[in-house]
Order: C-alpha cells, then sequence, then structure tokens
C-alpha cells in the first residue's frame, strides 16, 4: 500500500537532488547543447513576451519541471508495475517482481550496442515503450517535458531514480515504496502535484480541492447542467447561427491542476449515459463521458498528474485490467494558459471561433504546449459548465501581468489571479451555462476588486455568494468565498447569501464534518436561517455591484447599515486626502535603520513610519529612508549626494525600471533614482493621521511632522486650517471599537495562521489581520460629535511613554542601573493601565454618539485605571467560560486573567456603572456584536523584560561599534569616539577594551542578569549576530553564488555604459566626444538592455553556526551588517577576524594588506593558509577600487587601485597561484573529531 507521507517526503528529497543534477549539466562544457537550448527557449519566450523573469530564475523554473517529469514518469510507471497493469516489470515491484525488474535492467545492457549506455538511456526506453501503447502515448509521448532535452539528466542521476525505487526495508525485505492499491486511488499524486516541489507550489499557487468542496460544487454546477442541457446538447452556433461545435455535453475546469474536478466529473456523467443508455456499451460510455470532460492547466506535470489519473479512471470504469488492452482513449487535457492562450479580437475575447491576424499574443508556446488544443478548447460560450479553483496569487511576472491586465478589464491596480478568472470562467460558458468557483475573498474588500464588482459583475448572473472563510478548508489558508452563477444577464433582483458569524471553533478530524461547513451545507436552501456560524438569506443584488461587499452574518450587516445612517458625513468628504504618502518602489534599498544609513555617511535621510510600527496611538521604533529632497521637495541631483551616488550605482539595473502606473519612472521624465511615488501635498502640512494598512485591529495615531510615511502607513489629512483639536477628535472616533465593527465589515480579511495542512485556523478572530484601505475609509461614517478630551489624554500619554518611560530611551540616557529602570518601569504600567482605562471609556463615549445606546454610560468622574481582563466584554466573557457557554485564547493570549467579579477596590459609583455596562452586552444585540475581542483594543504590547533585553543588547552592539567610529558618524555630536585604529581587529582585542569600560559593564550585567558575567564570551556573541564575511564564498550557498555572479555580470555591463556616458562630458572637438543622442544609440548598439539581476532567498545565504546573514543582506544584498569578517583568518589570539563595515573599498584594502602582511613577516610565514582567502578578500575589492580610487591619491601620488592590483600580482605569484587560483578558494571542508576516550 501506498505510504503517501513517507512518499513525498522521500520524493521532495529525491527531486531536490535532480535539480541539483540538471543545474550542473545545464552549465557543463560537456553538453553544451543543454545549455544552449535552454537560453535558445528563454530568449524565444523572452522576445515572446511570455516571461519577464531574468534568465537564472527561468532557468531554475525550468529544472524544476524537468526534475518532477524526471520523478513523475517513474511513478506512473511504478504505479502500473505494482498494479499489474504492464508486464514485466522494468524499475521495481513487490515481492518476486523486484527481481524481474533487475533482470530486465540487466538484460537490456547485455545487449553489445547498449553496453556503454547510463540508466538513463534505461529508463528513456521504459518509457518509450509505454509511449507506444494508445492508453499512455500522451503521458509518456512528445508533451513529456523530457522529451525536450532527453540527455540532459546526468546517467548517475537516473540511476539514483532507479535505485530509489528499489530500496527495501532491511528487516522485512520489503519495498519501502509499495504502489499496490487495488482500488486503484491515486489521491496520493495529488499530493505530488501540491507538495513536491516548494518553489513549483509557490509559483503556479498549486493547491488541491478537497472532495468535499468538490462535490459541492459539482452538486450546484454539473447536475444542474445536465439537467438542463442534457448529454446531447445541441451544437454551439457563433453570429450568424453556423455551428462550431458538435452536439454534445461539455464541462471545463480551466485551472484543472492534478484534475479533482475531471475526475469527480466522470462518473455523474458516465452514470447519465449509462442511464440514458443502458444497453450500450460501456467503453463507448466511456469515451463519450470523456468526450464531456475538459482540462488546461499552465502547469506541465499538473497535467500529466491529470492525464495519468483520468486514464486510469476510464480503465476501472471500463473493466481493463492490463495497459495492453487499453484503447487510445482520447483526452481534452491541455497544457497551456488559460488567461493568456484564449482567443482575442481587437483586446476583448469573441464568442465565437475566429482568430484575427494580429492576434499575435496566442502564438508562442512551450514544448509542452499545444497551441491547436489551447486554441480549441479555449474557445468563449462553449462549455455547459465551468468548475475551478484558480489560483489566488499575485501575478509575478512583470510581463504576464501586463498581458492579462490588457486582455481582461476587470484586472485593476495589484489584481489577483482570482479576478481574471473569474472573468474568465463565466465566458467559457455557453449562454445559461453553469459556473462554481471556489476562490479568494480578497476582490471582495481590497480595492482591486472595484472594477469587478462595480462594472463586470453587473453584467453577470450571479445566483450564490457563499462566504467560507470560516470553515476548516485544508490546504486553502487564504480567505475564501464559493460563488455561484449562470452566464446571462441577472434574472432575479436577489442573490442567495451565506454569511459567516464565526470560524470554526476547534480542528475536526474531518474536515468534511466541520461544524462552519456543515453549516454552509445543511442551511444554503434555507433563505432565514441562522445557526452559530452562518446566517442565510435572499440580499439584494445591488449590494454586490457596490465595492466594497458587507456580508457579515448575525446581524452584523445590519449594525453596519444603522452605522452608515447616524452619520453626519462621510470621513471623505471632512479629509482633504486619505491614502498613501510615499512608495519607494523598493524598501529593500530605500529604508534602513538609522545607524546603517549612518555607518553608509548617506548625506540626507529621514524617518520613515510603517504600517507595523503604528501601534496603540503611538509609533514603536521607525526606521529611516534615504532622502534626496530639499524642503520644497525638488529632488537634488545624484551626484550632489556622493555617498548615496556610491549605494545606488550598486542596485541601478535593479530599481531603473521601476514604474509609476505602469509606465517606468525613466519614460515619465523621472529620474531612475527617485521615490516611486511621492506625493508632497501629504508632507506639506505637519499635522497627519497616520494608520496601519494591515493589524488585527484599527491603529491611528497623530503625527505632528517631519516624518515620511510607506504605503503601509496611510495618511488622512483634514484642511489647512484645521487644528491640532481637530485632529484629536477624529482620531478618537477612528481608534474606538465601533469604528473598528465597520471597518471590519468592509475591509479585507487576509486571515492568521495556517496549519499544517494549510487550512486557515479561525479559531481566534481576533487575530486575523485586516486591509485597512484609504478608499474603503473614506466612505467611514462620522456621528455630529468628538470624543476629544479622552484622545487628548491617550494621545499625551502615549508620547509620555515613547519619549520617557521606554528602556531604549531611557539607556540613551544614561540610566543603566537596576533600580532606576525598577521605578521607570513602575511608571511604565501606571500609565498603560491608566490608558486602558481611557480607551475603554472612548469607547462607550463612542456608543453614544453613534446612537447606539440611549443612555450615557460615561462615568462622572475619571474612571480609575485598569488592567487587561478588568473591561466590561472581559467580565462577560469570564462568566461564559465559567459557565462553559465559551472557549477563547484571549486571556491567554494577552497575559490577562479572567475575572467574573469586580474588583473590590474600584469606585461603588465606577462598579455601578460597569455592571449596567455587562447587561446591556448581555441584553444588546448591537452593543452585544462591538463588544467582543475581535473588535476592541488589545493593547498587545512587547513586555517590559523583552524590551529592555532588546535595548540592552542594541546598545552594547552601539557601544562596540563606537571603537571604530574614527569620524564620530555613528553619534550626533559627531565626535570621534574610536578606540581602535584602521585595522582588522580580533574579538579578543575587541573584548579587551570593552572589558575596560566601564559603562559597557554596566550594561553588560543588565543584559546578562550576571554582575561576573564573561566579557568575551558576551563581545562574541554580540558580533557573531552583526558580521557578514567578506568573501562571498563564505556568505552564499552554492545558488547565492550563482546569483551573485550575475550581478557582477551587471555591474560590469554598468561600468561600460558609464563610460560611453562619460564620452558626453568630452570637448566638443575631441575624438571621442559623444552627444548624448549618439551615447544612447552606441550603448543600445554594444550593451543593449541591461537584465534585472535575479532577488536573492533566505535559502541562497549560508546560515550554520547562527550566521544572519540573510538578515543583515536581504534580498538586493544591501549591506546593513555592523563588520565584515574573514573566517579562517583568525589572529593569533584564535579568535575571529573582523573590520568595520564603516570603512570604504580603499580603507578595508589597506586593512587587509597590512594584515596580510603581518602574517608574512611576523605571525605566519610566506606559506601561511591564511594568506589565500586575504588575497581573495583584496581581489574582491578591486572592482571597486577601480571604479572609486582610480584618481590619484594625495598622500602618495599614486592610483591606488593600480598600486593594490600591483600588490595583488606580485603576492600571487609569491604563493605560486595565478589570480584564478586565488579567487577559486574554497574553504577547508570540516572534518569530524574522534571522540575522546
Amino acid at each position: 500500500m501506498i505510504d503517501r507521507k513517507a512518499l513525498l517526503s522521500d520524493l521532495q528529497s529525491l527531486l531536490k537532488r535532480l535539480e541539483a543534477d540538471l543545474l550542473e549539466r545545464s552549465e557543463s562544457a560537456d553538453v553544451p547543447d543543454v545549455g544552449q537550448a535552454l537560453r535558445t527557449e528563454y530568449d524565444r519566450a523572452k522576445q515572446a513576451e511570455r516571461t519577464a523573469q531574468n534568465y537564472e530564475d527561468w532557468r531554475s523554473d525550468a529544472i524544476t519541471q524537468a526534475a518532477a517529469a524526471w520523478v513523475l514518469s517513474c511513478v506512473f510507471v511504478r504505479f502500473l508495475e505494482d498494479n499489474k497493469l504492464i508486464d514485466p516489470p522494468k524499475i521495481a515491484g513487490p515481492k518476486e517482481r523486484l527481481q524481474q525488474a533487475r533482470d530486465e535492467h540487466t538484460l537490456y545492457f547485455q545487449d553489445s550496442e547498449r553496453a556503454k549506455l547510463t540508466d538513463r538511456e534505461y529508463l528513456l526506453s521504459v518509457f518509450d515503450e509505454l509511449a507506444k501503447l494508445p492508453g499512455t502515448k500522451d503521458v509518456f509521448g512528445e508533451h513529456n517535458p523530457i522529451r525536450e532535452l532527453p540527455n540532459w539528466l546526468s546517467g548517475d542521476a537516473a540511476g539514483e531514480l532507479l535505485r530509489f525505487f528499489q530500496k527495501i526495508e532491511a528487516n522485512s525485505g520489503d519495498l519501502i515504496h509499495d504502489f499496490t492499491d487495488p482500488e486503484w486511488d491515486t489521491r496520493f499524486l495529488g499530493d505530488l502535484y501540491q507538495d513536491l516541489s516548494e518553489s513549483a507550489r509557490k509559483k503556479y499557487a498549486l493547491l488541491q480541492t478537497p472532495e468535499f468542496v468538490e462535490e459541492f460544487i459539482l452538486d450546484r454546477t454539473l447536475d444542474p447542467a445536465l439537467d438542463e442541457f442534457g448529454l446531447d446538447a445541441p451544437p454551439v452556433t457563433d453570429r450568424q447561427n453556423i455551428p462550431f461545435t458538435d452536439p454534445g455535453f461539455r464541462m471545463i475546469d480551466p485551472a484543472c491542476g492534478s484534475g479533482h474536478f475531471l475526475l469527480g466529473a466522470f462518473p455523474r456523467i458516465l452514470n447519465r449515459w449509462q442511464k440514458q443508455e443502458p444497453g450500450g456499451k460501456i467503453r463507448d460510455h466511456v469515451q463519450r463521458t470523456l468526450d464531456c470532460i475538459h482540462g488546461v492547466d499552465v502547469n506541465p506535470y499538473a497535467i500529466a498528474i491529470a492525464r495519468f489519473r483520468l486514464l486510469l479512471k476510464a480503465m476501472k470504469a471500463s473493466g481493463i485490467n492490463r495497459l495492453s488492452d487499453a484503447p487510445g482513449f482520447r483526452f481534452n487535457l491541455a497544457c497551456g494558459d488559460s488567461l493568456l492562450h484564449a482567443p482575442l479580437r481587437g483586446g476583448q475575447q469573441v464568442f465565437d471561433w475566429e482568430l484575427t491576424s494580429d492576434d499575435a499574443e496566442c502564438e508562442h508556446a512551450y514544448q509542452s504546449e499545444d497551441l491547436a488544443d489551447l486554441k480549441r478548447m479555449l474557445r468563449s460560450g462553449l462549455y455547459h459548465a465551468v468548475v475551478a479553483n484558480p489560483p489566488y496569487i499575485t501575478p509575478k511576472d512583470r510581463q504576464l501581468n501586463q498581458r492579462y491586465r490588457k486582455r481582461f478589464e476587470a484586472c485593476h491596480m495589484k489584481y489577483s489571479l482570482a479576478v481574471p478568472f473569474l472573468e474568465r470562467i463565466f465566458r467559457m460558458a455557453v449562454a445559461s451555462g453553469f459556473t462554481g468557483q471556489i476562490t479568494s475573498n480578497s476582490f471582495m474588500k481590497r480595492e482591486f476588486g472595484k472594477k469587478l464588482i462595480e462594472q463586470l459583475l453587473p453584467q453577470l448572473d450571479l445566483t450564490h455568494v457563499i462566504d467560507t472563510s470560516g470553515a476548516y478548508i485544508p490546504g486553502h489558508g487564504t480567505p475564501t468565498v464559493i460563488l455561484f452563477g449562470q452566464h446571462r444577464s441577472p434574472s432575479r433582483d436577489s442573490v442567495r447569501t451565506v454569511m459567516g458569524i464565526r470560524g470554526e471553533p476547534r480542528t475536526p478530524d474531518d474536515p468534511s464534518q466541520g461544524e462552519v461547513w456543515n453549516a454552509i451545507v445543511n442551511q444554503i436552501d434555507q433563505p432565514g436561517s441562522q445557526s452559530e456560524f452562518v446566517s442565510v438569506g435572499d440580499s439584494l443584488r445591488e449590494l454586490f455591484h457596490c465595492h466594497p461587499w458587507s456580508i457579515g452574518g448575525g446581524g452584523a450587516a445590519e449594525l453596519k447599515e444603522g452605522l452608515d445612517e447616524v452619520q453626519s458625513e462621510r470621513l471623505g468628504k471632512l479629509a482633504i486626502a486619505i491614502g498613501i504618502s510615499a512608495v519607494t518602489g523598493e524598501d529593500e534599498l530605500f529604508m534602513q535603520p538609522t545607524s546603517v544609513l549612518r555607518r553608509m555617511q548617506i548625506e540626507m535621510r529621514r524617518p520613515l513610519i510603517e504600517g507595523d510600527v503604528v501601534r496603540d496611538w503611538t509609533f514603536t521604533d521607525p526606521v529611516s529612508s534615504i532622502w534626496m529632497y530639499g524642503d520644497d521637495f525638488q529632488l537634488h541631483p545624484l551626484e550632489s549626494l556622493a555617498a548615496t551616488a556610491r549605494l545606488f550605482w550598486k542596485y541601478r539595473a535593479a530599481i531603473y525600471w521601476r514604474k509609476r502606473f505602469g509606465t517606468p519612472l525613466v519614460e515619465r521624465g523621472l529620474k531612475w533614482y527617485e521615490w516611486q511615488e511621492l506625493y508632497s501635498d501629504k508632507l506639506r502640512t505637519p499635522l497627519s493621521i497616520v494608520f496601519a494598512f494591515v493589524a488585527t485591529h484599527n491603529h491611528f495615531v497623530l503625527d505632528r511632522g517631519g516624518k515620511v510615511f510607506n504605503r503601509s502607513a496611510p495618511v488622512i489629512k483634514l484642511p489647512e486650517d484645521a487644528t491640532e483639536e481637530d485632529h484629536l477628535g477624529l482620531l478618537g472616533i477612528l481608534n474606538s471599537s465601533t469604528a473598528c465593527f465597520w471597518m471590519k465589515q468592509i475591509f479585507h480579511d487576509k486571515g492568521s495562521t495556517v496549519d499544517s495542512t494549510g487550512a486557515r485556523q479561525t479559531t481566534v478572530a481576533f487575530e486575523n489581520f485586516r486591509e485597512f484601505t484609504g478608499t474603503g475609509l473614506k466612505k467611514f461614517p462620522l456621528p455630529s460629535g468628538r470624543p476629544e478630551s479622552r484622545a487628548f489624554y491617550l494621545d499625551a500619554r502615549s508620547r509620555k511613554i515613547a519619549d520617557n518611560l521606554l528602556p531604549g530611551v531611557l539607556l540613551a540616557k544614561g540610566f543603566a542601573d537596576k533600580a532606576s529602570l525598577d521605578g521607570y518601569r513602575k511608571m511604565y504600567f501606571e500609565m498603560l493601565q491608566q490608558m486602558i482605562s481611557d480607551q475603554e471609556e472612548l469607547d462607550w463615549e463612542c456608543y453614544n454618539l453613534y446612537d447606539l445606546v440611549e443612555s450615557d454610560l460615561r462615568p462622572s468622574e475619571n474612571a480609575p485605571p485598569i488592567t487587561l481582563g478588568e473591561r466590561a466584554f472581559e467580565i462577560v466573557l469570564a462568566r461564559k467560560m465559567a459557565e462553559g457557554e465559551a472557549q477563547t485564547t484571549w486571556f491567554e493570549r494577552h497575559g490577562s486573567t479572567p475575572i467574573t467579579e469586580l474588583p473590590s477596590d474600584w469606585p461603588e459609583d465606577y462598579k455601578r456603572l460597569v455592571e449596567r455596562r455587562i447587561e446591556l452586552i448581555e441584553i444588546d444585540r448591537n452593543i452585544g456584536l462591538i463588544e467582543q475581542p475581535e473588535y476592541k483594543r488589545r493593547w498587545n504590547t512587547e513586555p517590559w523584560d523583552s524590551q529592555l533585553e532588546r535595548a540592552c543588547r542594541q546598545w552594547l552592539l552601539g557601544r562596540l561599534e563606537s571603537y571604530f567610529d574614527s569620524d564620530g558618524r555613528m553619534n550626533e555630536t559627531g565626535k570621534s569616539t574610536a578606540q581602535l585604529d584602521f585595522a582588522m581587529s580580533s574579538i579578543a582585542k575587541i573584548a579587551d577594551i570593552a572589558g575596560r569600560d566601564e559603562t559597557f559593564l554596566e550594561v553588560g550585567q543588565l543584559y546578562r542578569d550576571d554582575a561576573a558575567f564573561d566579557v568575551q564570551r558576551l563581545v562574541e556573541e554580540l558580533v557573531a549576530a552583526e558580521h557578514v564575511p567578506v568573501l562571498p564564498i563564505l556568505r552564499y550557498k552554492a545558488p547565492g553564488v550563482r546569483k551573485r555572479k550575475e550581478w557582477e555580470k551587471t555591474w560590469e555591463l554598468q561600468r561600460q555604459e558609464d563610460a560611453i556616458d562619460t564620452r558626453t562630458q568630452l570637448l566638443k572637438d575631441e575624438p571621442q566626444y559623444l552627444t548624448e543622442d549618439q551615447a544612447r544609440d552606441l550603448k543600445q548598439r554594444e550593451i543593449g538592455d541591461i537584465p534585472v539581476p535575479p532577488k536573492y532567498k533566505s535559502s541562497d545565504f549560508i546560515s550554520t553556526g547562527g550566521a544572519r546573514y540573510w538578515a543583515l543582506r536581504g534580498k538586493l544584498d544591501v549591506p546593513k551588517e555592523r563588520w565584515v569578517s574573514f573566517p579562517h583568518c583568525e589572529g593569533p589570539d584564535g579568535t575571529l577576524v573582523i573590520a568595520w563595515a564603516g570603512y570604504d573599498h580603499l580603507q578595508l584594502a589597506r586593512a587587509i594588506s597590512a594584515y596580510f602582511v603581518d602574517i608574512q613577516e611576523r605571525l605566519g610565514g610566506r606559506d601561511d593558509p591564511r594568506l589565500v582567502p586575504l588575497l581573495a578578500c583584496i581581489i574582491e575589492l578591486l572592482p571597486w577600487l577601480k571604479q572609486w580610487h582610480h584618481d590619484l591619491d594625495p598622500d602618495y601620488n599614486q592610483r591606488m587601485d593600480e598600486v593594490f592590483e600591483g600588490f595583488i600580482t606580485e603576492e600571487a605569484k609569491n604563493l605560486g597561484l595565478t589570480i584564478d587560483e586565488i579567487k577559486a578558494w574554497q574553504p577547508p571542508k570540516r572534518t569530524s573529531r574522534a571522540k575522546k576516550a
């Protein structure tokens, strides 16, 4: 029997080894045709505008597809062998069949002509035999990706593949992976489809549709379509009423994956045929059933799996037990892009078959794709039932993104693929054809869904909207919705709506029996019904033609409408602007910690607020941004910002083609280095209300100027004459629980976490994240009154905490003794408790402002400070827990204690007030809805001790770095604090300085909570997390090294561009002078478009030994480390040698060369093994020395790049090595030490 989990795990490991082999051979001189073929295919795809990927990333995808093709082809064979569908076995088999397979292998190589062949040829011969059989011709034939480059995989790797399937258990002698299954269940292939390759899963958003969801959708699409149209449906005609199809029923899944919907449709349609023609031949019925079923998917191995699974389904139904007896079943399956390959006319999809001659968009196909089949199958208006579980991701490939956008008018802003697929699914149906899809619900509330909802959906007959975001659906970590409809104009004024109330309370053992899912299934046909989990009704259709949708159940939608009616005006009318104020276009470069920009000596910087630091009325730990604008927001020339220019030069290709609204900045007449978007009108006046774009709750903060806000922290701007009091009054409303409730009805729910099966977990609704958009906020209803007083106190207290009571602030002010910090800790918690109380009173004041309570439930005097767990709703929740009526993680998650009785130290009048509030929560539906954890402020602050530990760590790191700061760039005074010369230093030497630094020792003692802490060990620990080796081979794994080489190629092309541009600065009468137009033409002829180098991933960086290279470099490899390091070049004290990352290339080269000479002459000798990696470090710096230090040095009257180039040449000669040999240095392999006796 098949052990699905073990098989998947083992094949994942095997796939990675095959990928490594394919990568090596794609670069090998032994098989140059492989690399050439890949490059040719890439160029062809690039020219056809099929991809915007760089070659490295495109090749990586091709490698995964090829490796998967080899693995899956063998899996298919193994399944056929173990279930005795083919004989004799050629790869493996249980019991005696394993030896039979081995004998076949031996027999193959006994032929003298095959003696020199490899296991690759053997496996190909197995596939060739199966390709000759009618039943498996399509599975193993020309469309199998293996066929494109059959010699790509090495013989050794093919041998490993063969041996993998022949492995046996040591004790029993049984095959480890036995594929025997009497029922021929191929669900395990769905597991392989989804999880075999992590990179493929992310690229294609691979996701299986659970069987219970598939059946539910087919029940309401396929079955009624069969009832209405019949198996002998008339042919589809064009606009001239000329038939362009044969008669017959047709269904399709345009994103079929491994074929779950198709396999589910097979028995339903076959059963219809058998009932309609009870005396007919089963094989005829099976083929007619297959004729009805169609599937398309962009992933080649998904189609291979679907084809194989459908073949076995057809054989089983036909009673065929031998593959050789199977006829050549016709399958309507094709690999291709359902969004790209559909016929178009004039940019719009057509409903007849004609193609215009200029429809070049459909003319490119990869080897695994068949254009003729795709054009035939992807015609619009062809299918009686269309079902799908389309991908939900946003199209990452820039080229495909633009092409989809041109093809589908509903694609808007940063759309997800759910949008064009929704349109495609409807358009593929015949008139009145049935459609069903489970898709991401992001379009319902996120801004990109506006065109889809307001322009496309009014044309379609949407019949059912089912909120499945609370259901437990394995694999579906994204909140989902199921949509049913028919391809026709709307036929009713209402839409059946299943509205969610709460999520699955616990993980069900059987997802198909989950409480939320059962509620949906049982109630969908009962309008007016309500349960604990969903309510069902027939909602007015016009509600679904207005963005965003609000489909909260249990009275939530009605309460939201009631709040809308109370409003005196909308926020959009009061504010002059709501939305983003700035977008860098590449945060990895523009946004950095302040210390990083100081270290780089970046000339201009500005505090930058990100959304995740906008919390609880204040900002926490903002970063800095690279700024290049004057007070009037005019852009400074890059050449006037020398340090910034040097930094940005490295990333020119990566940011040059950034776009603003689809058009590159440079084509808009803007500079390639400026911010992608900067809306100065939102920055000119100091007062702004800033909010978190993504958060679990509403967080709005009043900013008083001097900052810039990235896209995750949009702003609200009031008129220039608005006072601070006006801003605070509005701030109070926006931070209320009432506002949180309203916002959660219209803003997209991004979910929270997923479990081990990939299912979205919704047991804690208060942890689900929302997207708080500017567009949605414009509709926010404002009452006539404002809670100015409460907002004033909350704002003032939050600023007092941020400015005076946080550990980082206290350490910076010199408070490092425990007694002082304990006193401030007490003040911090007292202030926080008063803020919790103020917020509670503000919430209840807002209920009064929105007419949700008849009487004023505010206290007559100031409310006492309260702690978490003491608010009215928390006491109600605690009482329900005590009575067994509720389960929640609210108290545990926030470190609070549930109480069922009011605190005895509260004033009596406050006790009475809270009891009245508790009573109202229990009897008033509206107040009961809002007074829930998902709408009440969490105060989920970082614990004081954690803040203190983090602050101490940062202070200690800053103190260590100050020992290197020779020019004062790292402090506000600008005075040098250096205690070390421009040189490489060992950890032990730095620890010696720290051991004599009284303040370092004081903070170190606080950090370690140990007066006798080991100074050197602490320094080693601190530096270990803040250094990056100079040599690429010591910081990257093999994939990262390859990407680094791509970046180096890019830099070389940029230098060639610069050399041509320099000629425009010459005198016009000089021979080399070029005009700007001539220079541009010459660059295009000689260099062409410089490719965007690939971004790095965490897996590209070495992470062993506690290394944090990925955290310190990121996707663009921007250096954020405090020190650069030299592993394998330890100092005489045996500790790691480092240098300050603040040194420029010349200073660093001098420090390395000085250490090099010191080793030669004093510390080691001329054959010391440290010399080679040190010289390799200088070689690594040489291109930058040539670029930035070619001018004559005023002290030495020499060009220092030439000096070091000569030094490298001479020392390489002394070492008896070539430059290439030194550059190819590899760290010595680790050897395991023998255990002590």
